[in-house]
């Protein structure tokens, strides 16, 4: 094999490169059946143990109570901004949302369409650069949900203390997800695509609290109600079978490694490289994120001129080190740091920071 790229796509990302061999060795033909797993009936008691294996992991390794359900979507986290409203709103109530950057507003535009949802706390005044204090969420009456996203992926702010307002939680996790763990008692929902810690895109992880599930809208089409799905298999329809099959490939490689405490320690650790570069720099890097809001997982950053961003954008991937442009709505520069990212990836690119800054100073 090539020297391999070091990806710090923000997603989809780069995986460990042991699931994808395994992946390799067994695409062809699954386990001497003579067919690969993704031929196969997603009924049949190949596919079936695959799944099983995921959701048993998925719980476990996140330590989700049995009063949860795990179900595995289509659509993406995108679909969740309307199928959480559809379920869980209803004529009375009203569901409230911290708009933290470009995805909360993309939830909370799409929740208007379905029911009452009000702005609780929005991050524009200070150009989305934080998450709110507990104290400046705005709770109305007859709140069914408050709605947070947990990890900005545009922006790279990170919600690291979860409200405790009196009011259930929702959260898109999409891209934190497994990176470390949550207070279960302060949320009724959990939602999260799977391609940026978790697998290839195709696949969306829904953690909901059943008796959450005995109240759900029936009013609606059978593959948008959580209900239809629950029950242990998300089999109500063909399930994305290779995205399954691959999440369960990486939560393996997470217990393996540790669970969610080892890979929030080397999340901590790998952001911290980075900053500390910025900060070593004298301003030449700097983070455009309120100190106590920036991500372990999506670092992002400027340079004295756009000029010298493309430039160090161009130097970097001719280094190998690629994916390090920022989001196309907020321009500099941004490095993903998911658990599958090698501590060694991530000094490369601060010795490129170094190296760059000394070459243009």
């Amino acid at each position: 094999m090539n020297t391999r790229a070091i990806n710090f796509s923000a997603g989809p990302s780069t995986l460990p490169v042991s699931v994808l061999e395994e992946a390799r060795d067994e695409l062809v033909d699954y386990q001497g059946t003579g067919m690969s797993l993704i031929e196969m009936s997603h009924r049949g008691p190949h596919y079936s143990a695959v799944h099983a294996e995921a959701t048993a992991l998925a719980r476990d390794i996140f330590a989700a109570p049995d009063e949860f359900e795990v179900i595995f979507l289509q659509g993406g986290a995108t679909l969740q901004f309307s199928m959480v409203p559809m379920n869980l709103l209803d004529v009375g109530v009203r569901g409230g949302y911290v708009v933290s950057g470009s995805w909360a507003k993309k939830a909370i535009a799409d929740a208007r369409l379905y029911g009452d949802a009000y702005t609780a706390w929005d991050g524009a005044a200070d150009g989305f650069v934080r998450m709110p204090r507990a104290e400046e969420i705005e709770i109305q009456p007859d709140t069914r949900y408050l709605h947070v996203t947990s990890n900005e992926t545009i922006g790279g702010i990170q919600m690291f203390e979860w409200p405790d307002l009196g009011v259930p939680l929702v959260a898109d996790m999409s891209s934190d997800y497994m990176s470390r763990p949550i207070p279960w008692d302060r949320f009724d929902l959990i939602y999260g695509g799977a391609q940026k810690n978790l697998g290839p895109s195709g696949v969306t992880i829904v953690f909901v609290r059943k008796s959450v599930l005995e109240t759900t809208n029936r009013d609606l089409g059978a593959y948008l109600r959580y209900d239809i799905h629950a029950g242990g298999d998300s089999l109500y329809n063909t399930p994305p079978v290779f995205s399954i099959w691959m999440v369960g490939k990486v939560l393996r490689w997470v217990a393996e490694r540790g669970g969610l405490a080892a890979m929030e320690a080397a999340a901590r650790h790998k952001s911290g490289i980075l900053y500390e570069a910025m900060s070593a720099s004298g301003g030449f890097y700097r983070s455009p994120v309120d100190p106590g809001s920036r991500s372990l997982m999506n670092v992002v950053f400027r340079l004295p001129t756009e000029e010298l961003e493309a430039e160090f954008i161009a130097a970097s991937s001719a280094a190998g080190l690629v994916g390090l442009k920022g989001h196309r709505s907020v321009g500099g520069c941004r490095a993903s740091l998911y658990n599958a990212m090698k501590v060694d990836g991530v000094e490369s690119l601060a010795g490129l920071m170094a190296q760059f800054q000394a070459d243009h100073t």
